[in-house]
């Protein structure tokens, strides 16, 4: 079975005219920075535009050779190798959200507040464990497949929208990261960095399959590696030492009144004055990133790629691993911006507290190491972003389209469905971007979403034999109350329920993991109770590619 993405019949085929496109857009990005008189920084651009042509060869011209029908899109053909799944995975978490995001968040709220790698970490590692074998057993192809199974097509049709909610975050996100590392290293305003920056993820992203980006995640996780470890090697350097840089953040975090210069706080945190309510935020935040990393299609999508039960596991155990060796250079760059005096040096602070990154590679940086810096971070934001947005496109499709819409679709026809997705999972993903300039704050939303929603489903669908389509039913319910009853400042979603422990408008009562907790036992207790009038269905394939 061919596909019209891998035609190499003639000049113009679509991997050929999307280099072509890509191509034109860096060069309207340069016309648009100079009509407007900005100062571009050229060696920066034409780094990236180098960068961008590679990437985009090896995923959608060399690799995407592979992907002539639906399963080698959606699943490699089952047949990825260990050392390839491992290195996919762990490119896809550790993206310009993932580096962005742990900077910010050490810089801006503390190491403390910093949870999202180790959390991310475990969450990589109890998937392996507990889920990815028992998944990779059924050959499931997405991971609302077993939800499918036991609770019926339409009500899969409804948990698929917080899956895709949770992804468009995730790419807003990402889309975040690369605008304001666009924007600081290339002279670029916010706005005009992120729909730039979107075009491409979209044209990349459209031409490819899961082969396409696996092969680029190596190369690209490769380069974040290097590049971060050399902007960690010459800032720290100049900073004094590690063992410098670090006493003195301690004390920088004690002067503005934040005991938050922890990996994690204290045992009797609700105690202490510098935490009280905060002790239980910060509690119901790592459970969230923790059980939040896992009912993710960008995850199962690795996971149901992999030739074995036991290479599924191992490769999410490992990319655990390598996922936190990367966190610790974003780490220590988030104090050495902390501790910098911006002004001595001639510029004011970053504007926004995302931007710190991009900061120290272009300001305390060789020249050299820069344009590197921004070839690794834009290397490995599009690894994420062509992950995220196919995986998304992946449930719409498979989840959605074909059993609800047209269940004799043909493989063909799901590709195109898959291609036409990305395209408006790519704009709504721009737009989420556009208007939340906040890189950690939307890589925490994105795990909200599944924990409080999906984590109870996938959990029960997988591991409860008594689980029926009403107990789901009623625990989705449960969730949707329970979670946005508490509000959300991202979204302008007021607080209804009244939570106790609120201060300065937001609510620290760890109601995420109320949430949770009561949509499992709402699922459990009520599917006991419907048993008899609606017997529930057995875990297995209902379809195969």
């Amino acid at each position: 079975m061919s596909s019209d993405l891998n035609n190499n019949n003639g000049f113009f085929t679509p991997g050929k005219l999307g280099m072509i496109a890509l191509v034109a857009a860096m060069g309207l990005m340069a016309g648009y920075a100079y009509w407007t008189g900005r100062d571009i920084h050229w060696g920066a651009l034409i780094t990236m535009l180098i960068f961008y042509l590679l990437m985009y060869y090896i995923g959608a011209v060399s690799a995407g050779r592979k992907s002539d029908n639906l399963r080698d899109m959606m699943l490699a053909g089952r047949n990825m190798p260990l050392w390839i799944s491992m290195f996919t995975m762990a490119a896809t978490w550790v993206g310009g959200g993932y580096i962005n995001g742990t900077a910010e968040a050490t810089y801006s709220y503390g190491l403390v507040w910093a949870q999202a790698p180790w959390g991310y970490a475990l969450s990589l590692i109890i998937g392996g464990i507990f889920f990815a074998r028992k998944m990779r057993r059924y050959q499931f192809t997405t991971m609302l497949d077993p939800l499918e199974a036991r609770f019926g097509s339409k009500l899969t049709g409804f948990l698929f929208l917080p899956a895709l909610a949770a992804e468009i975050f995730w790419s807003g996100a990402i889309l975040t990261a690369l605008g304001t590392t666009f924007g600081t290293l290339l002279g670029l305003d916010f706005t005009t960095s992120i729909l730039f920056s979107a075009a491409i993820a979209i044209a990349y992203t459209v031409v490819g399959g899961l082969w396409s980006v696996a092969y680029t995640d190596v190369l690209q996780f490769g380069i974040i590696l290097v590049g971060l470890y050399l902007v960690f090697y010459f800032t720290i350097q100049d900073a004094g030492g590690l063992g410098f840089t670090w006493s003195q953040y301690v004390s920088g975090m004690e002067d503005v009144g934040r005991n938050y210069a922890s990996l994690f706080p204290p045992l009797d945190g609700w105690r202490d004055p510098d935490w009280g309510w905060y002790y239980w935020n910060w509690w119901d935040y790592a459970l969230l990133l923790i059980f939040g990393g896992i009912p993710w299609q960008v995850y199962f999508q690795r996971v149901l790629s992999a030739n074995s039960e036991k290479s599924a596991m191992w490769l999410s155990i490992l990319a655990g691993f390598w996922a936190m060796v990367v966190a610790v250079p974003a780490v220590m760059i988030g104090t050495i911006g902390f501790n910098t005096d911006w002004a001595a040096i001639g510029v004011g602070e970053p504007e926004n507290p995302a931007m710190i990154l991009p900061y120290v590679i272009r300001y305390l940086t060789p020249d050299w190491l820069a344009i590197l810096g921004l070839g690794a971070l834009a290397a490995a934001v599009m690894s994420s972003v062509d992950s995220s947005i196919l995986s998304a496109s992946s449930l719409a499709s498979w989840n959605v389209y074909r059993p609800l819409v047209k269940p004799q679709a043909t493989s063909e026809h799901l590709q195109k469905i898959i291609k036409r997705s990305i395209i408006i999972v790519g704009v709504a993903a721009t737009l989420i971007a556009l208007n939340v300039q906040s890189v950690y704050e939307l890589w925490f939303l994105c795990s909200d979403f599944v924990y409080c929603i999906l984590f109870p489903q996938l959990t029960m669908a997988l591991f409860f034999k008594g689980a029926n389509k009403y107990g789901s039913a009623a625990g989705l319910i449960v969730a949707f109350v329970l979670r946005f009853g508490g509000g959300e400042p991202v979204l302008g979603i007021p607080q209804i329920i009244p939570y106790p422990m609120v201060e300065d408008g937001v609510v620290l009562f760890p109601f995420r993991t109320l949430a949770m907790v009561a949509s499992l036992i709402t699922i459990y207790v009520v599917s006991k109770m419907t048993a008899k009038i609606c017997p529930p269905l057995p875990l297995k394939n209902l379809k195969k590619i």
